[in-house]
């Protein structure tokens, strides 16, 4: 089996036994890259000063250009005289790499996902035996700096989710998605795979198909169902409506399932509107759940359950954000305090 296929292989497992989401494998794929054209001492490839050109999914790709689902084009593109070199790498020549990286002013938290992704790659050829031994088996991650994650205060979202005009489809639309995501914290690939049958509308749930196929159900507040509500009155009224997609909650002004893409240059408009920091993300609506729900006296627990987190660790850094209420609180409850 030749490196391309492999990688190939590899992605592919991604994809479809892992079920990581196309972006994901898509920032496997050019790391994978990235590594090949440094083991084959193109630097200026390997530095990101050239394109790849290389066949990566995308969201309007999902599943690459098969009908049954599989890559069929590498994401990487592997020269001959790499190909050996990819099975016999060793310790020494990843720390080369990453000592390449620093060169290139690489944040540590990018050094690290690329380290990651060296990790992945190796283990799966492990399993398969395509290489004998773990290149990466001795090599720790670079400590990285601990960042808390953004949030909006309750100021800032009431802000925020004003300004869309409800009167037109594409607002009401857009002010669902923002109520939605804020309301319930979910990922904005969570978002944009909602169905119509995945809101209980009576019950207020949604069922969430979370990372790893996962699935969940959140409860969602009043005001984001209806919201919701609003924008499927309108999508109904629409001339057009017959040729949307008829299982896909939010759609695009075609009638086709938005893109995660899309839902960020709909949030960059709104940020730019309210007059709020253009840095913000989707995943900082998500932020703000997490916070605010703690904030508020939710515990940690749930709060990861919403989340669809897999470790509580991941939930706890939100603790740090919260710190001002738990002072309060000991301050209000402590006899000596």
């Amino acid at each position: 089996m030749t490196e391309k296929s492999i990688i190939d292989e590899f992605l592919n497992y991604l994809r479809f036994e892992r079920h990581f989401s196309p972006h994901t494998a898509k920032c496997y794929a050019a790391d994978l890259a990235q590594f090949c054209a440094f083991l084959g001492g193109d630097t200026a490839r390997a530095s990101g000063r050239q394109h790849f050109g290389a066949y990566v999914p995308t969201d309007e790709t999902p599943t690459g250009a098969n009908v049954d689902g599989t890559v069929t084009e590498t994401a990487v593109l592997v020269e001959m005289g790499v190909q050996q070199k990819l099975r016999e790498v060793e310790t020494e020549d990843v720390k080369e790499f990453l000592g390449f990286l620093g060169t290139q002013n690489y944040s540590k938290s990018t050094i690290a996902r690329k380290l990651a992704t060296l990790r992945s790659f190796y283990k799966f050829c492990m399993r398969r035996s395509y290489v004998k031994a773990h290149p990466l088996a001795s090599i720790r991650t670079p400590k990285q700096e601990k960042r808390l994650p953004k949030f909006l205060e309750l100021e800032q979202i009431t802000r925020l989710l004003g300004t869309p005009d409800t009167s037109t489809l594409l607002g009401s639309r857009d002010r669902a998605m923002l109520e939605v995501l804020f309301s319930t914290g979910v990922r904005v690939s969570e978002l944009v795979d909602l169905n119509f049958g995945d809101v209980d509308f009576e019950g207020g749930t949604i069922r969430v198909r979370g990372k790893g196929k996962k699935q969940r159900t959140t409860p969602i507040g009043p005001t984001a169902i209806a919201a919701i509500r609003r924008y499927l009155e309108l999508r109904r009224a629409d001339a057009r409506s017959a040729t949307f997609d008829q299982n896909a909650l939010f759609v695009n002004k075609h009638g086709q399932r938005l893109s995660t893409r899309s839902v960020r240059r709909k949030l960059d408009k709104y940020l730019c509107e309210a007059g709020l920091d253009p840095s913000i993300s989707p995943h900082t609506l998500r932020h703000s759940f997490a916070t605010h729900m703690l904030s508020n006296g939710a515990d940690l627990r749930s709060v990861q359950e919403l989340l669809g987190h897999q470790s509580l660790s991941t939930t706890q850094i939100y603790t740090h954000l919260t710190t001002p209420r738990l002072k309060v609180a000991y301050d209000e409850a402590h006899p000596r305090a």
